[in-house]
């Protein structure tokens, strides 16, 4: 990496890292960070911001303490973290869309007792229901935060801690606890994953290295911030850079983001494959002219998609491919070095080694180290206990448990997590090669390969859509034109009202295990 232009990696917190923002870009920036409130906040704005409720919230917990964030997309959110960060407090950032068994299980695996939230939040989402439903953590209201803030506060604030912030708050280290994130439980109990200051600046920086985003550029976020994604390509990195930021609510209003995104002339957008196609089918031809970056991660980009967008906006879709426990970028394309079909290359100050598995003939399963790995996991059977990162090869080693592929020139192709392989009368098989059939076969159909076990040939494929007029004949059609053994086209279709979702956009695979059964057989 450029220790020159990204010196603060290894020695700021994100507290000081906005410190330095404010000094590199000015206290009075109109606009610079806006959200669905009518307001825009400055870089002065959002310091005065995470001061206020950084020294609002340390009354309430402990050196040390984990404190759960329950909160939308919102600058007084990401002030919220920074400011717990500040004070050596460690935000959990809680997956809202998981219910209250995903948000119970948070809590259990990190030990939370204080959820941090707000009535209107609460209130507008539908949410206080779940969020009084929570056993063994007391609810604290960030509107009731506001009365404590009393006039030595103020004067303290105003005379002293605006001008002298790294003074008017504890002395940070950079490998301490920045946040704790929790892994989307698609195929289990999520994990707890705690980023440190380092990791999380550390990934920022290796992606400015190929991204050279600055104040020129301004960002759309509507990924959610509990998300890695969401929160470091999309909240952290436009704040070390510079990037105006325009924060939204939710990626699910796909009528009204291509809007959004033509009248804020947004110029740079993160988001899923899935999320894209919705954008893409509701945006008029003039909604998204002003993008010139789009990169899409968390989950596979679809061609279709990939087609739809270069087809009707004449915008090329760069593919990256990340992990919670990397803070979560691992590589990305760049518009002068796009290999479609590719997650790109690995960024910089990256070490990796590929492993072969065993009845898997190309490529081999993927694992990591490097400045923006994790400190490491809370699991549930060991709540708050910290597992430092580990894998076959030793310590500081992560797993990522993804089977890769890469070409001479460094560019990954990603075949499927070994978790979702079956194995077919003796052969690998990966259930998101049979997934890509089925994007092709039906665009609009959302898609889900699982196995179920076959007397005569170990395991059999079966695919889960909403598409009703989807058949096998037509699966194998494309498999054929694409060279596609037969032995991936799944035996089996269900069709489903409705898919169950993450909040990445990601299939959530264990609430469809759960709806099996209740989908008709085609």
């Amino acid at each position: 990496m450029n220790a020159e232009a990204f010196d603060f990696v290894g020695r700021d917190t994100l507290f000081s890292a906005l410190v330095g923002a404010v000094r590199r870009f000015g206290r009075h920036t109109p606009g610079q960070w806006e959200d669905a409130k009518p307001s825009s906040h400055s870089y002065g704005d959002l310091l005065k911001m995470t001061l206020a409720l950084g020294r609002m919230t340390a009354r309430l917990s402990e050196p040390g303490e984990h404190v759960g964030v329950l909160m939308p997309n919102l600058v007084a959110t990401i002030a919220l973290a920074i400011g717990l960060s500040a004070w050596r407090r460690v935000p959990c950032m809680l997956n809202y869309t998981a219910g209250v068994e995903g948000m119970q299980n948070a809590c259990h695996t990190a030990r939370i007792r204080t959820v941090l939230t707000s009535r209107a939040f609460l209130s507008k989402a539908d949410l206080v229901g779940q969020a009084e439903a929570l056993r063994g953590v007391r609810l604290v209201y960030l509107e009731d935060l506001r009365e404590s803030f009393g006039r030595l506060d103020k004067l303290w604030l105003m005379a002293f801690a605006l001008w002298w912030p790294l003074r008017a708050v504890p002395s940070g280290d950079p490998e301490a606890p920045a946040v704790v994130l929790f892994t989307s439980g698609s195929e289990g109990k999520p994990k707890g994953v705690v980023l440190s200051h380092r990791a999380l600046l550390a990934n920022v920086a290796q992606v400015l290295e190929v991204y050279r985003f600055g104040p020129e550029d301004r960002i759309f976020n509507c990924l959610p911030v509990f998300h890695s994604f969401g929160l470091t390509a999309g909240t952290l990195l436009p704040m070390v850079c510079g990037a105006r930021l325009m924060l939204y609510t939710t990626p699910l209003h796909y009528k009204a983001i291509p809007g959004l995104i033509r009248d804020k002339a947004c110029t740079v957008l993160f988001s899923t494959s899935t999320f894209l196609n919705h954008y893409a089918r509701h945006a008029q031809a003039d909604d998204l002219s002003s993008l010139k970056t789009v990169v899409a991660g968390a989950e596979k980009l679809a061609e279709p998609v990939r087609h739809t967008w270069r087809e009707r906006f004449g915008i090329e879709v760069l593919e990256g491919y990340g992990a919670t426990e990397a803070a979560p970028v691992l590589s990305v394309n760049h518009p002068d070095d796009n290999r479609p079909g590719s997650v790109g290359r690995l960024l910089p100050g990256l070490d990796f080694r590929i492993l072969p598995v065993a009845g898997i003939e190309r490529g081999g399963e993927l694992h990591v180290r490097g400045p923006n790995l994790m400190s490491g996991y809370y699991r549930h059977e060991a709540p708050g206990q910290l597992e430092p990162p580990r894998s076959s090869l030793g310590e500081g080693w992560h797993n990522t448990g993804d089977v890769v592929e890469m070409d001479a020139d460094g560019h990954l192709r990603i075949q499927g997590r070994l978790k979702r392989f079956a194995k077919v009368a003796g052969e690998m098989v990966s259930l998101e090669t049979a997934e890509a059939i089925a994007r092709i076969a039906s665009h609009e159909g959302l898609h889900a390969a699982m196995t179920e076990p076959d007397a005569s040939r170990g395991e059999r494929i079966v695919l889960y859509t909403t598409d009703p007029t989807l058949t096998r004949e037509r699966l194998l059609e494309v498999a054929r034109s694409r060279g596609q053994a037969e032995i991936a086209v799944p035996r089996a279709i269900h069709v489903l009202d409705d898919f169950p979702l993450l909040g990445s956009g990601k299939v959530d695979y264990m609430a469809l295990r759960r709806a099996r059964g209740e989908g008709e057989s085609a």
